[in-house]
């Protein structure tokens, strides 16, 4: 690839519930923008990030975890990840190290042979829980069915996001995929999220992993309130978090309000560092029955 050449170009991540997409992804742009959680639908809607060095801009499309459609909210998350391959220039599928291919795996690689025939990075994450006999194996078998599929494989990378490992080589190897085109973003920008959006996704977050496993399916958050002191001193933020029954807001409160004070602690922490302001966070929390069956509830709380 010629130093001259400006590489730019759209990147859909795919992959099932917890491979670690948004791991990667915070990773490869240097910040942490998606939510991360060992829950599936940590990620519910397509978040945009962007990456611009020398060699050009790379745009990532981190799409929801692909997986069978419970709720409405389910297909909205599933229709996300089928439009994001319609508007990308190549597709990184994101697999563990694996003997074999399950009925997520297999939904995905429809989705990439429907979409037509874009440049496909297939990346093998956390490589440092297998050695390097698994990995070869885990290449072998998905290439192999990718082919018999129809789908062309034009790169493979084997990758850790956890502990950062060959990433720069992946990054290579997107830019020798790109092809050239313009800067579509200023090169100071990481996200086209906003900061409350941002905010929403961390609050979120501290619920996926401090609550019981049922549970935060079931929660959204919004943001009531989000404004900077005159004097820059702080932000005062406060946002309500919405679950589908009275026992869920219960175990969301606590006792004697410890969880949801852990889960403000937590999340005062992460704005704070995001916004590299002191922040004030009040927090609430609100029964919406079956909201994530329910379009003008989904609409409200940004899944639209």
């Amino acid at each position: 690839m010629s130093d001259n050449k400006f590489k730019s170009g759209f990147v859909a991540i795919l992959g099932r519930p917890n491979v670690g997409k948004s791991t990667l992804m915070n990773h490869l742009i240097g910040m942490k923008i998606a939510a991360v959680s060992k829950r599936a639908q940590t990620t519910r809607k397509r978040i945009q990030t962007v990456y611009t060095d020398d060699r050009g801009q790379i745009i990532f499309l981190d799409t929801p975890g692909v997986n069978k459609a419970e709720t409405k909210l389910g297909e909205f998350m599933l229709d996300s990840a089928t439009e994001t391959l319609k508007t990308s220039d190549m597709v990184m599928w994101i697999i563990e190290p694996s003997s074999y291919i399950g009925t997520g795996e297999k939904s995905i690689v429809e989705m990439i042979s429907k979409a037509g025939k874009l440049p496909l990075a297939l990346v093998i994450n956390k490589c440092d829980t297998a050695d390097e006999q698994q990995l070869e194996k885990t290449e072998t078998l998905y290439t192999e069915y990718l082919n018999e599929n129809g789908v062309v494989v034009t790169s493979v990378y084997k990758v850790s996001a956890t502990e950062g490992t060959r990433l720069d080589d992946l990054m290579t190897g997107i830019y020798d995929i790109l092809p050239e085109g313009p800067m579509y973003f200023d090169e100071d920008t990481v996200t086209d999220e906003t900061e409350r959006d941002i905010a929403a996704e961390f609050i979120r977050e501290k619920c996926l992993r401090n609550l019981d496993k049922e549970i935060p399916h079931g929660i959204a958050v919004i943001i009531d309130k989000f404004s900077e002191r005159p004097d820059g001193s702080l932000v005062d933020i406060e946002a309500t978090i919405i679950c589908e029954r009275e026992s869920h807001k219960g175990i969301i409160i606590g006792k004697k309000g410890a969880m949801l004070k852990r889960i403000g602690i937590e999340s005062r922490k992460s704005i704070e560092e995001m916004l590299g302001i002191q922040v004030n966070l009040r927090l609430w929390v609100k029964v919406r029955p079956d909201w994530r069956n329910k379009t003008s509830y989904m609409s409200e709380y940004g899944y639209k």
